[in-house]
């Protein structure tokens, strides 16, 4: 079973990357290219349904993806220290160039130290701006032209073409060698993560009223079936329970459902098969039994149970959207504006136009989010509003997140 991994990098670069990725058996490399590296969040919010894995050409944009919290799926970046550099400075010496007095931003002070030492090389003349979240390309074109002028290495594209009419500078490419090592470092993560979802987590539910079970085991990715003795069996898998309870901290689920419900008992068993994650959640529903009349247990191997506690059926807070984000592949910024915009439609339904309009985005891309949120269960269609042109009908969104 192969594994997509979308690269994402400058467009000269992502075609070589993508290309030693898939020199690796099983991998299939999704090219997602920039103009500019502050365009890689939006890049990994638009595909994040499409990968299992990101590998960034470079720590730079790797870091604006993950601080604008969009990194839904593992992720890892190519490391310019080591090969990268060494090969950089083979290059200029064969120009004639003096390696010892450089200006080089983005990598870290102690990393081209070591790469130097290796090297046998002195640092005294090195100038070094190495990489902080408050870093901007314009900062790193201020700091090569405050220099006396030695030869820049750079890792952005956007401060290479700023310098390359006026100052010497070279571009680092990541070398064959740094894009096997990260994507081997990416390979192991994203199937360990993967391994680990796909366990089978069965829950046993104790609960008279079955109204809302179908909605709770949809929002898990599950299914719902009658168990014996009157109990229900939810189907679902370690990744959507994980996401779900908030890490195995918390079940939403247990409040909305005591809601309707004086007595509500929860057993998640999480095992390798089916018949140890079934005899896993007989004894957390046991646990249950004995805690009282509200209460949910999840039980995992070598004897471990952890108490899952009820949490209000309100509207998410920063936490669980941030649950709910990587579940769907959502930026947590982006729930905000749908929360916003449920707020103020009150219990009137939304069109995909209006929550184009609100979130400023085409209806495509609206159309895409909500049918994200549907099949999570955050989102139920009402019907259609005709336009009142030739186009096709907008269908109406009621939002439950």
């Amino acid at each position: 079973m192969g594994i997509v991994i979308g690269v994402v990098g400058p467009h000269d670069l992502v075609d070589d990357v993508a290309a030693t990725c898939e020199d690796q058996p099983g991998v299939t490399a999704l090219r997602l290219d920039y103009d500019h590296e502050s365009q890689a969040p939006a890049i990994v919010e638009a595909h994040a349904p499409s990968v299992e894995g990101w590998l960034f050409t470079g720590i730079v944009p790797y870091m604006l993806a993950r601080d604008a919290d969009v990194l839904t799926r593992p992720a890892a970046f190519v490391d310019y220290t080591g090969a990268t550099l060494l090969s950089a400075l083979v290059r200029l010496q064969h120009q004639g160039r003096d390696v010892t007095r450089l200006s080089i931003d983005t990598l870290s002070a102690a990393d081209v130290t070591a790469t130097f030492a290796e090297a046998g090389l002195p640092t005294g003349s090195l100038r070094t701006l190495p990489y902080r979240p408050e870093m901007t390309s314009a900062k790193a074109v201020a700091f090569h032209r405050r220099g006396p002028g030695h030869p820049v290495i750079t890792c952005l594209s956007s401060v290479h073409e700023a310098l390359r009419g006026e100052m010497d500078v070279l571009r680092l490419v990541p070398s064959v060698h740094s894009v096997r090592v990260a994507l081997r470092q990416l390979l192991l993560t994203a199937e360990g993560q993967a391994q680990e979802d796909a366990q089978i987590a069965l829950g046993l539910i104790e609960v008279a009223n079955e109204e809302g079970l179908l909605r709770e085991a949809t929002a898990l990715g599950g299914t719902i079936a009658a168990f014996r003795g009157g109990t229900h069996l939810l189907v679902t898998t370690r990744g959507p329970l994980h996401d779900a309870s908030g890490g195995f901290t918390c079940l939403p689920m247990l409040a909305r459902l005591a809601g309707q419900n004086e007595v509500v008992r929860i057993g998640f068993g999480l095992g390798r098969s089916a018949a140890e994650a079934e005899s896993l959640a007989r004894r957390a529903l046991a646990r249950a039994r004995r805690i009282g009349e509200v209460a949910a247990v999840l039980s995992l191997r070598a004897d471990t149970d952890i108490v899952l506690e009820s949490a209000p059926a309100a509207p998410p807070a920063e936490h669980n959207l941030s649950v709910i984000a990587r579940r769907v592949g959502l930026s947590v910024p982006t729930l905000e504006k749908l929360l916003e915009a449920r707020a103020a439609a009150g219990d009137t339904p939304l069109t995909t136009r209006e929550i184009a309009d609100r979130l400023a985005v085409q209806q495509r891309t609206a159309r895409r989010m909500l049918h994200r949120l549907e099949l999570a269960g955050l989102a139920e269609r009402t019907g259609n509003l005709t336009s009142g042109s030739s186009g096709r009908p907008l269908t109406l969104y009621r939002l439950t997140l």
